[in-house]
């Protein structure tokens, strides 16, 4: 069986691995221990009864083979967004101008160099090694972090984004970058990438133009990627509009990767999902209905994809061990519960 949970500690040498099988370009999981480290820390304080407290918070979660004890895959929701160090986007906006003696009038897509989601909450880090790129599993994990909002919502801000990667070429470049970012840092994208991951952002204020940038100016490959996923972020695209998260004229200003944005309120999970007593049943199988099931209890957080069933009295019937798995070790216990359909589509690396 697979189980989210808080990442902890002794996940450092498996979360180590997967940034070695992550690859290019994905910004919040560097192949770094000091990285790790910090960032497991800030994980644990999040998930406790101080973590409520924090503007900032780091909600990093993993998935766990329970056969083996070993991780497998992570997901992640980064709360405020913004207020530490700036959270940089280029927003794709129109300009027009118009001549009386030409009797003309122009339109002009630009970029301009934006702090809009600060504040926000993020969703990100989402990876699942190859060999358990099973059809839902990036699902779960997508889901899995709008059921951990529904069931802590003071801890999240109104507005929850995600920022797809954006697409590479066979190399492992932006046809962005080379054709714009390079020309302001001298650097290729990867060392851009790590240094944002691992010194901040300060050098993006040091060295970007501050001005819009006119994208009818820049080589045509460059503009034909702005705003279009990687390859492997597609499906995770398509996944989370049907979330209810839309785009907005958000882009990354390294690779032009889509940021997409929805309401907390009216991301589907949250407001599908709702807690109920937990009993258990001991005919519960597969032949049951699949539900995505979370124990609420913040010090000691579980989500859990197991067969359920609504019984009538509104009671949630679960079987003995998705209850222990679940840590639910009264008779009394709640879970918040939603249905999960099926699906025949993986991702690798998403949102």
């Amino acid at each position: 069986m697979l189980l989210i949970r808080p990442c902890q500690m002794s996940d450092l040498d498996d979360l180590m691995a997967l940034s070695r099988a992550v690859g290019r370009g994905m910004t919040s999981m560097p192949a770094d221990e000091a990285a790790w480290l910090k960032k497991i820390t800030a994980s644990e304080r999040a998930f406790s009864e101080a973590g409520a407290e924090d503007a900032m918070g780091t909600y990093f979660m993993v998935l766990e083979d329970q056969a083996s004890g070993r991780v497998v895959g992570t997901t992640a929701i980064y709360t405020g967004i913004g207020l530490d160090r700036p959270f940089y986007s280029y927003k794709i906006s129109t300009l027009v101008s118009s001549s009386n003696e030409l009797s003309m009038t122009r339109q002009a897509r630009v970029l301009s160099m934006v702090n809009d989601y600060t504040g926000a909450s993020e969703v990100g880090s989402l990876f699942v090694l190859p060999e358990f790129r099973k059809p839902g599993m990036g699902q779960f994990l997508s889901r899995a972090r709008f059921l951990t909002m529904a069931d802590f919502p003071t801890r999240f801000g109104d507005t929850v984004m995600a920022e797809l990667r954006g697409w590479l070429n066979d190399q492992d470049q932006s046809p962005l970058w080379e054709n714009l970012g390079r020309q302001f840092f001298g650097i290729d994208f990867q060392e851009a990438v790590n240094t944002v991951a691992l010194k901040g952002t300060q050098f993006i204020s040091d060295l970007m133009p501050k001005y819009p940038i006119y994208i009818d100016l820049l080589p045509q490959e460059a503009r034909d990627v702005i705003g279009k996923p990687h390859d492997s972020s597609a499906p995770a695209l398509h996944m989370l509009k049907k979330e209810g998260f839309q785009f907005a004229g958000y882009v990354d200003l390294f690779d032009g990767g889509p940021s997409v944005q929805c309401p907390v309120s009216e991301v589907h999970t949250v407001r599908d999902s709702h807690t109920a007593e937990a009993c258990i049943g001991f005919d519960i199988g597969e032949q049951d209905e699949l539900f995505m099931l979370s124990n609420g209890d913040i010090n000691n957080y579980r989500v859990m994809l197991a067969p359920a069933r609504l019984a009538a009295d509104g009671c949630v019937m679960i079987s003995k061990q998705t209850a222990e798995s679940l840590a639910l070790n009264h008779t009394s216990a709640s879970v918040r519960c939603v249905p999960f359909k099926r699906t025949q589509a993986t991702q690798a690396v998403a949102a």
